[in-house]
């Protein structure tokens, strides 16, 4: 698929966004088997991505009890292209870490009173307390990305954003915060394949916007975007680091991975628990079954 197909007039704007694009028709036969790696990608085997990976969560444990006991404030910002895997690598990270202390920000559209907001309010607000984990999916840089392409700031919003935001992180990480920010790279290729895999799919058909599907058409303009951001925002103080994540099972793992190294964590083992044996009940009997209402034994049926 070439980008030259893929690239559309410069001054489009959000009202070409509609229904109709979405689709199979759209997108492609067959697409809830379509691959969502490029056929050519030799895959870690299944085995030793899974041994890898509960290594390396294991880590993330470690590594999360130590933010708790030393009060550490962590955010890590997920941006990238759609369908470049943001999700599923945050899937990952938050799987085992406990959710009183890891949390997923992930904003829907600004409401009208968010619109009236300064622009960075709502992400202020949605910081880190002592001793919690932050993960941005998506973040402020929407305004450099979707905002600035499909129109919904305006040129002098964009550059006032470009301005402030390595004043902004600057204060952050003067304050204490850890800030690491990943970028997720993928070919358009493969972006196709895993939009197309979509399109069938009910359990993640939710994923595929209009929006998505028109970023198809403005492949050029979501990159000239995404350098223009990078030259403003890639500060010694606040990096940006890639993940090529056309490869699930290696993105994963690449960026848990430097996810740990960004981190100063001290191992911290998990103090000794002893559990004591239940005690005789004294004076209880428990009332009849018929008493309650239980849930219907639905997997019953499967035993057969």
């Amino acid at each position: 698929m070439s980008k030259s197909a893929k690239s559309g007039p410069a001054k489009i704007g959000p009202a070409k966004i509609g229904p109709a694009k979405i689709g199979p028709a759209k997108i492609g036969p067959a697409a809830s088997s379509a691959p969502e790696t490029s056929p050519k990608t030799k895959r870690i085997p299944k085995e030793r991505y899974e041994r890898e990976l509960i290594r390396l969560q294991t880590e993330l444990v470690g590594m999360q009890q130590w933010v708790v006991e030393t009060g550490a404030r962590v955010v890590v910002i997920f941006e990238g292209r759609d369908a470049a895997g943001k999700g599923g690598a945050i899937k990952r990270i938050m799987q085992y870490l406990n959710p009183r202390s890891a949390r997923v920000v992930a904003l829907p559209a600004p409401s009208e009173r968010e619109k009236g907001q300064w622009y960075f309010q709502k992400y202020i607000e949605r910081l880190p307390t002592a001793g919690e984990i932050v993960l941005m999916d998506r973040s402020w840089y929407n305004r450099a990305g979707v905002e600035k392409v499909l129109e919904y700031c305006t040129i002098e919003q964009h550059e006032l954003f470009l301005k402030q935001v390595p004043i902004i992180e600057r204060m952050l990480v003067d304050d204490g915060i850890i800030l690491v920010k990943y970028w997720f790279s993928v070919s358009d290729d493969v972006q196709y394949l895993r939009f197309r895999s979509r399109v069938e799919d009910p359990m993640r058909r939710w994923k595929l916007s209009p929006t998505d599907l028109f970023s198809i058409t403005r492949w050029e303009d979501y990159s000239r975007a995404k350098d223009e951001m990078f030259a403003a925002s890639d500060q010694p103080h606040a990096r940006w680091w890639t993940v090529e994540s056309d490869d699930k099972r290696e993105s994963r793992l690449n960026v848990i991975n430097h996810l740990l190294s960004q981190i100063p964590y001290e191992r911290r083992e998990p103090k000794r628990v002893e559990i004591q044996m239940h005690p005789a009940a004294i004076n209880y009997v428990r009332p009849p079954r018929e008493q309650f209402n239980y849930v219907v034994d639905h997997a019953a049926s499967f035993k057969k």
